[in-house]
Order: C-alpha cells, then structure tokens, then sequence
C-alpha cells in the first residue's frame, strides 16, 4: 500500500535558525544581561522545539503506522493510511522543553541564593520561591496526565460521555496547589449587580468547581470542532498567539504609547512603558510575573503547533489524535488559572463556546448524534456538503421542537415529508456544517482558512470586550 511522502522540509532556513536559538539561549549569560533574561532562553529553546517538531513528526511516522496507530484521511479519494495519534510527538517535546527550562525560570533566586552564601559578615536572609516552583511543577504534571488520557483516548477511543470528565483529573494537581496556597476565590461583581451583591462574592467551593469545568471545556472544546485538516492544531495556535499578545500588554518595554480604548467604550486609555509600569500591570510587578509565566508556557507551544502544522495542512501527513486536543486545552487552562486571567481566556474561546452550545442537543442525546459528525465529501467534485442525520421514523417531540428552533435561526437545515410533515433529515449540529450550510460548498482547505478567520475575528472581538466593552461593567483597575 503507498504511502504519502513526508513535505519536503526547507533546509537552508531551517539551520540558519539553529544559531539564532543558540543566541537566545546563550545571551542571558553575557554582560549587561537583559531585562527578562528567562524569557530569552525560553524563546531559545522554542526555536529548538519547532526544529525537533518538524523533523520528528515525519521521522516517527512510520514507526506509528506500524504500531497500528493509523487511519485513513475520510475526505480524501485515497485510502493510504497516515499516521495518527502523533500529537504524542508534540506533547513529549512540550512537555520536555518545560522541564529543561525549570533552571532558567528559577535562575535569579538560585544566583541571588548563592551570592547570599558567599557572604560571611551580617545577616542575609534570601528565600527560594517555593510557591512559585510549587505552581510550575503541578503545571508540568497537570500537562503530564493530561498526554496519557489523551493517548489512552486514541488508543481505546473512550466514548464522548466518558471522556467529557477525564480533564477534570488532570486538573487535580492545580487546584491542589491552589487550596493549599490559599488562592483568591472571590470575584468582582458587575456594577449593575453591585446594590444586590456587593463589590466582592466569595465563591468558595464553587470557584474550584468553576476552574475545574474551564479545564473540562478548553480540552474539549478544541476536540469537538475537528474532523479537517489542520483544524485542531490550528484553533490552538491561534488561541495560543491570542493569550501571547494578551500578555506582552503586561510586560515592561522601553518605549511609550497609548492605545485609545475610549474609541470602544473604555472610560481611560491604556499607557505603556516604563521597566515594571507596562500599561495593564499598573506597576505591579506580580502581574508582571503572572504573565511571564503564561508566556513560559504559551511561546513553547506555539512552537510545537507551528512545527506539527507544517504536516497536518492540506493534505494532512500526520494526524494529531486526541492526545494533542489534551494537552493544548490543559496548556490554556493551565495559563488561565494560575495566571490568574480566565474570563480573559475563555473570550478567545468564543468559536469553541458557539460550536458547543450547537452542538449540545446532539452531545446531550436530544438529537441523534452519529460517529462521525464531519462534512460530507463528494470525490467527483472534491468538495464538501454538510453532512446529515437520518430519521428512520418521526422525531420525538422534543426533537423536532429543537430542530424546527434551529432551523428558524439557520443554525441547520431540515428535510421535512411532503405529506406527513415528520423530519426526515436534518444537517448536523457544528460549526463546520454551519459553514458549509450557510456559505456554500467549498473544498476542505478553504473551509480550514474559514475556520481560522473565524477564529482570529474570535480573538480581535475579545480584546475588544476584554479592554473596551468591559470598562461598561467594572470600574477602577480591572487587573
């Protein structure tokens, strides 16, 4: 049987990045070290991880093929396996980047530590951040547990009622460390809320709940709206970019600027520069670390996602599988907990949060749900229609109630018996048949490029919210 050859990999570009990296990595042991020495190496050793992703993903395929972890492309015309589940390959490179990278984020406090025990005359008292080092390593775990469900998931294919809940224990070590370091579980309520509520609620138990439902959602979110080439790895790599420019608004830079939210609604204008005065952090140096910390884990990631794209695009050589949908949802929900910016994370969410709310009467059992909710391919035309549930006999009430609902937005399509009136068809409920239903066939690469520009029109509406629209609600400094 033939297989599909590996893309052809650019190689002249890619080893002049090798020095580049080398750079970044080696810079922050030159003098004068730069202002956030950390992220220099963390940058470093993305571009590592992007070379180590594109050169193993098509390396290790044919030893995934011959593990019998392969499937065959449903939109294609071929029948030539390809090598599924290689989101195993992104994640064991993430995930190993962050652990080389522990030494580097820590590398102040250990210098500082040091210096302080060469001193032999007075008191020096320098503490190790433990809490800190606590919230990274229950991080790497979380992300850890999350790529073995993920991989058990392509290996057995749990069924969807099983896996919706997986994510929550890979949560546990985050909340752990939360409780256990007291974190904050009140929330600020929205001025028109305010005569009722008061300014503060403490959710208590419900805030937990709450985090561990947004690390439920985030991973599977991204698992939902798949089935096309490229689709899950690139909604990550955009939410990923999304969160990345999100918090360089935190972080300090040498120049000065305003940007002019009252344009949006914003009562005030947001002021950069200045060394820990960026314009969101407001001078604070913690939020400041929030958002390195986030940065820590978002840059590698987008690394690793770029480098497995390069494959998955039309038409797909490797197949990320579950494993790669797990991981990334835990990569956001990490960043959105511990950094302290979850409403935020879940704005760049907004296609994800549609495609679920769509897609609940069939996940929910009120519409019938088949194995495969994927457009539906026509291999003489080499285009995509949106594919459909049948009805064998007349709809139950509530089914067809919710059905005629959709059909009266145009979220779906019906087929309805001349005589009888019964549902006889009805599109299925995600966003991909939406498209289709709504713009017309279209091959299965433009309905990619749709899906991307949704989702980056997704993130540009959420920084408008996030720093316009929200100044409607909440007053003072909405850290």
């Amino acid at each position: 049987m033939a297989v599909l050859q590996p893309r052809p990999l650019p190689t002249v570009f890619l080893a002049s990045l090798v020095p580049v990296a080398t750079w970044l990595i080696i810079r922050p042991l030159l003098d004068p070290a730069p202002p956030l020495p950390a992220l220099y190496t963390n940058l470093g050793l993305s571009l590592f991880a992007f070379l180590t992703t594109l050169y193993l993903v098509p390396a290790l395929g044919p030893t995934f093929i011959q593990a019998n972890l392969k499937g065959r492309d449903l939109l294609k015309p071929y029948h030539t396996p390809i090598p599924e589940s290689q989101g195993l390959v992104c994640a064991s490179i993430y995930i190993l980047l962050l652990m080389l990278f522990i030494p580097f984020a820590f590398a102040n406090s250990i210098t500082m530590i040091s210096k302080a025990d060469m001193k032999h005359e007075g008191m020096s008292v320098v503490e190790f951040p433990h809490y800190q080092l606590s919230v990274y390593l229950s991080s790497l775990l979380s992300l850890l547990i999350a790529t073995i469900l993920g991989f058990l998931d392509d290996v057995f294919d749990i069924r969807w009622r099983h896996k919706l809940p997986i994510p929550i224990i890979a949560s546990i070590p985050l909340l752990m460390v939360y409780y256990a370091e007291r974190g904050n579980t009140h929330v600020v309520v929205p001025i028109p809320l305010r005569p009722i509520l008061g300014t503060l609620v403490n959710l208590g138990p419900l805030y937990y709940l709450y985090m561990s439902l947004l690390s439920t959602f985030a991973t599977n979110s991204i698992n939902i709206l798949a089935g096309i080439n490229g689709s899950e790895v690139s909604q990550a790599l955009i939410i990923a970019i999304s969160v990345i420019l999100n918090d360089l608004l935190y972080l300090p830079w040498p120049v000065d600027f305003r940007i002019p939210l009252h344009l949006l609604g914003n009562k005030a204008e947001v002021d950069f520069g200045g060394v820990w005065s960026a314009g969101m952090a407001h001078g604070s140096q913690e939020l400041v670390e929030r958002h390195l910390f986030s940065l820590y884990f978002m840059v590698p990631l987008v690394a690793v996602c770029t480098g497995f794209m390069y494959h998955n695009w039309y038409p797909a050589r490797a197949f990320p599988g579950d494993t790669l949908c797990y991981v990334t949802g835990m990569a956001f929900a990490v960043v959105g907990i511990q950094a302290h910016f979850s409403k935020t994370l879940l704005l760049f969410f907004i296609p994800q949060i549609f495609n679920f709310i769509l897609s609940c009467p069939q996940l929910f059992g009120i519409v019938p749900c088949p194995r495969h909710r994927l457009p539906r391919y026509d291999p003489d035309t080499n285009l995509l229609h949106p594919s459909k549930t049948m009805f064998q006999q007349a709809p139950p009430k509530l089914t067809a109630a919710t059905l005629r609902t959709l059909a009266a937005f145009g979220l779906t399509e019906l087929t309805i018996h001349p005589t009888t009136g019964n549902i006889l068809e009805s599109t299925n409920l995600t966003i991909l048949n939406l498209f289709l239903l709504r713009l017309g066939t279209m091959s299965e690469k433009r309905l990619v490029q749709v899906l991307m520009c949704t989702q980056i029109a997704g993130s540009i509406f959420a920084f408008a919210v996030r720093y316009g629209l929200a100044g409607l609600v909440y007053d003072g400094d909405r850290r």
